[in-house]
This record gives C-alpha cells, sequence and structure tokens, in this order.
C-alpha cells in the first residue's frame, strides 16, 4: 500500500499542479470583476484585466506630463536602490557580526544579547524615530531596512555556526590553523549557502519595511505610487504595482536561488523541487 506522502508527481504534473492555483486566482477574480461591473459599471475594486494592463502599458511606455520620466522604471530604480543598500549592507554586517559571536566566545557574550533584544524590537515602531534622527531623505529608508533585517542575519548565522560539529574546529586547531584561518576556510565556506538562503527570506521584509517608508515620506518609489493613488481608489494602478512588486521579489529570489547551486552545490541541499 503506497502512503499518500510517498506519491511524487512527474516534471510534467508538477508543472501543471504549480499552475493551477494561479489559474483559479485569476478565473476568480475576472469572474468577480465581470460580476461587479454587471452590477455597477463604475465598480472600481476589482478593475478589469483591459484596464490593469492600459495602465501599466501607460505607466511604463509613456511619459509623465509633468515630469517627462517613464513612472513605472522610475520608482522601480529607487526602490531598488534602497532596497540593494540597505539589503548588501545587512548581509556585509550580518555576516562579519554573526562569524564573530559564532567563533569568538568573548563576542559572542558581549554582542549576543544585544543583538537578541534588538531583534525583538519591531522595525515600524521606531520609522517616526528615524525620520526623525536621519530626516525624510533616502537614509532613514535604508536604515529602516537594516534594522528590519540586520538583526535576524546575525542570529542566523551565529546558530548555524554553533551547530557546526566541534570537531572540525578541533582538528583544524590540532593542525595549526590560527583563530582567523578556522572562521575563514572552516567555518565560512559552510555558513556560505545558509548566509544566501537567510538573504532570500529576508527579501519579503525588506520589501515591506521600504514600502511602508516610502509610504510615509517620499516622492519616488514603487511604495510611494501605490499610497499617492489609494486615494482616488485607482486599483487599476495599485493592483499592476503589487504584481510587478511580487515579480521582482521572486526574481531576486530565484537569483540567489540560482547562485547558491552553482556556487555552493556541495552543500545546497535545502532546495528540494
Amino acid at each position: 500500500m503506497r502512503r499518500l506522502m510517498n506519491l511524487a508527481p512527474r516534471p510534467g504534473i508538477r508543472l501543471l499542479l504549480g499552475l493551477l492555483p494561479f489559474v483559479l486566482i485569476a478565473f476568480i477574480y475576472v469572474a468577480a470583476s465581470a460580476e461587479r461591473r454587471a452590477v455597477n459599471p463604475d465598480d472600481k475594486l476589482l478593475p478589469p484585466v483591459s484596464e490593469m494592463v492600459a495602465a501599466a502599458n501607460r505607466l511604463a511606455f509613456e511619459p509623465d506630463r509633468r515630469s517627462g520620466e517613464y513612472v513605472l522604471w522610475s520608482d522601480t530604480a529607487a526602490s531598488l536602490r534602497r532596497l540593494a543598500l540597505g539589503l548588501g549592507i545587512a548581509t556585509a554586517i550580518g555576516l562579519t557580526v554573526g562569524l564573530g559571536i559564532g567563533v569568538l566566545p568573548l563576542v559572542g557574550a558581549t554582542l549576543a544579547p544585544l543583538v537578541g533584544v534588538l531583534s525583538m524590537v519591531p522595525p515600524m515602531a521606531i520609522l517616526p524615530i528615524l525620520f526623525i534622527v536621519f530626516g525624510l531623505g533616502e537614509l532613514s529608508k535604508v536604515v529602516l531596512i537594516l534594522i528590519g533585517v540586520t538583526p535576524f542575519l546575525i542570529r542566523d548565522l551565529a546558530l548555524t555556526i554553533s551547530a557546526l560539529p566541534p570537531e572540525q574546529l578541533v582538528k583544524a586547531q590540532t593542525l595549526g590553523a590560527s583563530t582567523w584561518q578556522v572562521a575563514i576556510r572552516v567555518v565560512l565556506p559552510q555558513i556560505m549557502p545558509r548566509l544566501i538562503e537567510a538573504v532570500r527570506l529576508s527579501i519579503g521584509p525588506a520589501f515591506l519595511f521600504l514600502i511602508a517608508a516610502e509610504a510615509i515620506a517620499s516622492d519616488v518609489g514603487l511604495g510611494y505610487r501605490i499610497f499617492l493613488v489609494r486615494r482616488y481608489l485607482a486599483m487599476d494602478i495599485i493592483l499592476p504595482y503589487v504584481a510587478w512588486i511580487t515579480l521582482l521579489a521572486f526574481l531576486m529570489d530565484w537569483a540567489l536561488a540560482t547562485l547558491a547551486r552553482r556556487a555552493f552545490g556541495f552543500a545546497y541541499v535545502t532546495e528540494r523541487r
């Protein structure tokens, strides 16, 4: 008797099963949109797909009358620049501090409690403080991403290092390796796949912090545009922007997963399809 948990679909069936929820959601949306428009031709809550496509085409391929810029691409460039800075700096700090906490007991005893406390601080709660301290410019938005992502990366890497077999570190030291050599040549190669996984898990929260900051204080960006047009109930713009943000996050996740498989295929075993 074959148990359900042991039934694995073939590649073609797996693809169809993966597409099925998206097709179902699209069907439900189209049906609901048509129903609402039949009742109220001026309904804005669920615009038809044709209106969303027209709005996206206008924002992406027609210059703005006031600024002359292509709105979608200028918003995307501004948001991705902030996201790249925030995630890049957070990754560098997370790797450095996480490696120090995991390898050096003195550093762990000093910084681990602080990082643990900082990881419990709700980043959104201190957003007004960031605007007061750093102003309404780019820095406050990047700092919000840093505060929201960095403690998680540090703790995740420190826990990964603590799970490494102690025998590896002992053998490296008996062979004459210094603390620096143990950290760089023994520990670092083993935690790099996990670092990429942790960054992948941080993409969603990083977008959340970015959009929140842009919605409150910005004049360009994906979050700024969404909250700008909400006052007009412009769902034909909001929904495509949400879909575009989702696609960007998916592509970033896919790129990191591909990088991990190609660079650390010997250890990258968590991604199973």
